[in-house]
């Protein structure tokens, strides 16, 4: 991205506590350059590789070393699945985030699936869940296996939480699984279009083959998630793919906003990914101090 903006001074009365890293839509191919889905964004396929490149030389150059990176998913792009060189290329990716000094937590997004099953994905290097953190005493927080979403602690006081967009999905599931036919079941009551990922006529566009959305289960495990830490003042930063103002990129089941509730004490802060955008950016947490009078 160009003119990025860079972080002010810090002032007399706020205080650096961490910083971390993000990035999204890396979307590697050993391919020549070419457009999107709609044809009106110009995709650089091995160029995205020497953004990475770039922007991990930062990270590891950064007078304040960032506690961790986000990656907010489509780490390579769906038309590696055509030329049967996924495995290659997201090799490739992994190998140069090896060069990076701090840990990298992945997001799934739907160029993920496009290459890869959700069983491949889960016991692949993109599955970053060990870097997970229990909550003694509160079982009720730790993450079920049926979904990919996980929570840590990179600074005292503040919890980070990554979810998993397409818990409920047609993408990279079996088809003769029961969860297949439920997802497409929902897609077709909310999408009568013969091209499933057209949105079309829609109404709720949000629901083309291309989305996903979470499962009951995966949020009430948010919500309790949420619910510690309200109870004990954390600030939580909720990291998500994908989640964007338009209307054909969020999440089933109509969920154009967030999918939790608002939450008294707690600060909720969404990292999400800009859809067909490579997005590079360190962001910095500060404490400001007040004084009333």
């Amino acid at each position: 991205m160009d003119d990025k903006p860079e972080p002010g001074p810090l002032s007399e009365s706020s205080e650096l506590l961490f910083s971390f890293g993000v990035i999204a839509d890396i979307q590697y191919a050993d391919l020549e350059d070419g457009y999107n889905f709609q044809g009106n964004r110009r995709r650089y396929y091995r160029h995205s590789l020497l953004h990475l490149q770039g922007a991990i030389e930062h990270w590891n150059k950064e007078s304040s070393t960032p506690c961790c990176v986000l990656q907010l998913g489509d780490v390579i792009d769906g038309y590696n699945a055509q030329y049967r060189a996924s495995e290659k290329a997201l090799e490739r990716v992994m190998t140069t985030f090896q060069t990076l000094k701090v840990p990298v937590h992945h997001t799934w997004g739907n160029h993920e699936f496009y290459n890869f099953s959700r069983d491949y994905l889960t016991h692949s290097k993109l599955n970053s869940k060990f870097l997970q953190d229990q909550i003694a005493h509160h079982p009720e927080t730790v993450p079920s296996e049926n979904y990919y979403a996980y929570h840590f602690v990179p600074f005292p006081k503040f919890r980070f939480i990554l979810l998993d967009a397409y818990d409920m999905s047609v993408l990279g599931v079996d088809q003769s699984s029961p969860k297949y036919q439920q997802c497409l079941k929902m897609l077709k009551e909310h999408n009568p279009n013969a091209e499933l990922n057209s949105p079309q006529g829609l109404s709720e566009p949000q629901f083309v083959q291309f989305n996903g959305g979470f499962s009951q289960e995966q949020l009430n495990w948010l919500n309790e998630v949420l619910t510690f830490s309200d109870k004990n003042q954390e600030k939580v930063v909720i990291a998500i793919f994908p989640f964007s103002p338009r209307p054909t990129v969020c999440a089933w089941p109509g969920i154009t906003e967030t999918p939790w509730p608002s939450f008294g004490l707690t600060s909720v802060w969404c990292v999400s990914s800009p859809a067909t955008l490579t997005m590079v950016a360190t962001l910095r947490i500060r404490l400001v101090f007040t004084t009333s009078t």
